[in-house]
């Protein structure tokens, strides 16, 4: 069984369904989406012209107009769970799990720090305990696939100016040293594992033109337990595709 999965922060899909959001599913016909910052709830949205072969599962935020995860589906999970009922970033909307026969998938909106650091310590609580618990899955025997908007670009190649951000949220010691951890703890980034020196970003501010100068950062990831890296046949970015200050990203997997 070959899948197609894509993520995107649309930074607000109503937005982005302007911007031609799901002209381009039509088009690129992925087996899963996975959203992120939707900024909506699903009856704010005109599902109506998204293609009708995908189940769509929503996470909203409480807050209205802010944060948000949507996993849309052609594949039928056999279970899903929303959120985590048991912390405090669960009224922020920013996990989906759905789970498959042959993978668990779960779609995520990291926390960002901030311009002034003011969430910094809430984006680093997250970190440890997602790792904690992708790691308890995996020990129980589940093919975890995770994907999403991380906040943090990992090494200087996923950034255009890395000497000018080493004191910027995003690219912080302590944000890159939990995604030191997190490779070490044995979570595979899918794109780097298979474009080891390519240079291509998934985020451009949206100050200064930096998008036409590809002046970004790669902060958008597909991560798997190492045990499933052979099953990772294709891992990219899509830079063309417009629609939010996010491009795609995607993974091609076989089982």
């Amino acid at each position: 069984m070959k899948l197609s999965l894509i993520s995107w922060n649309l930074a607000g899909m109503r937005a982005a369904v302007k911007k031609g959001l799901f002209d381009f599913v039509k088009k690129d016909n992925a087996d899963i989406y996975c959203f992120q910052e939707v900024k909506a709830r699903p009856e704010q949205v005109p599902l109506i012209e998204c293609p009708p072969e995908y189940h769509k599962f929503w996470n909203p935020a409480v807050k209205a107009g802010y944060s948000g995860v949507a996993t849309f589906t052609k594949l039928e999970p056999k279970s899903v769970i929303i959120g985590d009922r048991d912390n405090d970033w669960d009224d922020e909307g920013r996990v989906i799990i759905t789970k498959f026969d042959e993978f668990t998938l779960l779609n995520v909106y990291f926390p960002n720090g901030q311009r002034d650091l003011g969430r910094l310590d809430f984006k680093m609580k997250f970190y440890d305990y997602f790792l904690n618990y992708i790691d308890d899955l995996r020990d129980r025997g589940e093919k975890v696939i995770f994907c999403g908007d991380v906040n943090t670009a990992h090494t200087e190649i996923d950034l255009a100016r890395p000497k000018d951000n080493i004191k910027t949220s995003g690219f912080l010691p302590v944000e890159r040293a939990w995604m030191d951890k997190l490779v070490a703890h044995g979570w595979v980034d899918t794109y780097r594992f298979l474009n080891a020196d390519k240079v291509e970003y998934s985020w451009w501010s949206q100050r200064s033109g930096a998008r036409p100068r590809n002046i970004g950062w790669r902060i958008d990831y597909f991560f798997v337990d190492a045990a499933l890296k052979s099953k990772i046949k294709k891992a990219f970015i899509l830079p063309e595709v417009y629609g939010s200050d996010h491009c795609p990203v995607g993974v091609e997997v076989s089982f």
